[in-house]
């Protein structure tokens, strides 16, 4: 019998191809459709972006223009999910109601047609252009506030702004907010990647292989290190304090959340598109001096721990940029989820292309012939 050799997390073991990305994590190279990262977060927007990965190729203009115009005409919800969300504890976490809503959006589309493409381009336009809704629709309504409606005449970052306070954003603010949608899109086989194709191999519908996914990102160690950020950095308080807190980590073997990564062994490229971000953010509304503190913990872990390979993950920045929008801590991890959709969803249409449902195996390590005990015995 072959003994098959165990890594925990499946570390460096391939689980499929793709072409969708590509990341070096000893140069700091992430290619999307085999495009550098920088060049779309400059030039390109989110909607374009999530048209390269889903479909494999840039739109044309015509294209593009007919894929936004989709999205903004399917970004209302059913009123009756709207009636399920209001019954949400207000004390529940925004990732739990995404994933819940996502589940139940797929209740109103229950044909599994996967072979038909207009069945897969309806499904790729209700989840992305529904999911920034559900996320504005829940932060309003657990505070005793109805939701706010799409406006059509807004792109897909500025609406998805407007919808959290029924307030038309700065341009440079939602010119921001769609790059930092641009960078959070696709990562390759991460956590919430295998299992939306794990999911999808079972060929179930989309929305549930949203919704696993979705549970998947909401994870400390994945989606939700971003929440934890802020948080370290509140606990922090003040740059004097950053060394003896990084050497209180280090000797208690303590995550020192925002850095590090099972890819990257440099500094992530997003995080470092992120820091500019930010910049730009302070330079215009102000400074944070949570930023301070950040900048002072780059310094003393890469003090500490650059010859290991910690650096900066795009969980470190991308906090620090919603933070100065006024966006609540506990939405961090679902706008990553609104951004994310769009990778889940190409690898949903890659696996359909050449499907195999997973089946891996394990290494036992229990006990062989246990006699059994009866209940009186026991």
């Amino acid at each position: 019998m072959m003994v098959c050799e165990y890594k925990p997390g499946l570390e460096g073991i391939p689980a499929a191809q793709s072409s969708i990305s590509y990341v070096d994590g000893q140069k700091g190279i992430l290619e999307y459709r085999g495009i550098r990262i920088e060049e779309l977060a400059e030039k390109s927007t989110f909607l374009e972006t999530a048209y390269l990965l889903i479909w494999g190729k840039l739109p044309s203009k015509e294209e593009l223009e007919t894929f936004e115009h989709e999205v903004r005409y399917h970004r209302r919800i059913k009123y009756r999910i709207r009636d399920m969300m209001k019954c949400f504890p207000e004390s529940g976490h925004p990732m739990d109601a995404l994933q819940a809503s996502a589940a139940a959006l797929g209740l109103f589309y229950s044909l599994r047609d996967l072979h038909n493409p207009v069945y897969i381009r309806d499904s790729v336009v209700r989840l992305i252009a529904t999911i920034p809704t559900m996320v504005a629709a829940f932060q309003l309504m657990r505070k005793g506030n109805d939701p706010v409606r799409p406006r059509d005449d807004l792109d897909y970052s500025a609406n998805f702004l407007y919808m959290l306070d029924e307030r038309e954003p700065d341009p440079l603010m939602a010119r921001i907010f769609d790059i930092c949608l641009i960078l959070q899109v696709e990562h390759t086989m991460n956590a919430s990647t295998f299992s939306a194709r794990v999911t999808a191999s079972t060929l179930t519908d989309p929305y549930a292989v949203v919704a696993s996914a979705v549970g998947t990102l909401g994870g400390p160690l994945h989606g939700g290190a971003n929440e934890e950020v802020i948080q370290m950095l509140e606990k922090i308080g003040s740059v004097e304090n950053v060394r003896p807190y990084i050497e209180d980590c280090l000797q208690s073997k303590s995550k020192i959340m925002g850095f590090g990564h099972r890819v990257y062994k440099v500094k992530d490229p997003r995080a470092i598109i992120l820091q500019n971000l930010a910049e730009q953010l302070f330079e215009k509304f102000g400074h944070d001096k949570f930023y301070d503190i950040a900048q002072e913990m780059e310094l003393v872990v890469e003090e500490k721990l650059g010859s290991k390979g910690i650096y900066p993950n795009i969980d470190f920045y991308s906090g620090l940029v919603y933070r100065k929008m006024g966006i609540p801590t506990d939405l961090f991890t679902p706008i990553f989820a609104i951004a994310r959709v769009a990778g889940w969803l190409a690898h949903w249409k890659e696996q359909l292309a050449e499907n195999r449902i997973f089946r891996p195996t394990q290494v036992y390590n229990g006990l062989h012939e246990i006699t059994y005990t009866p209940i009186d015995k026991r």
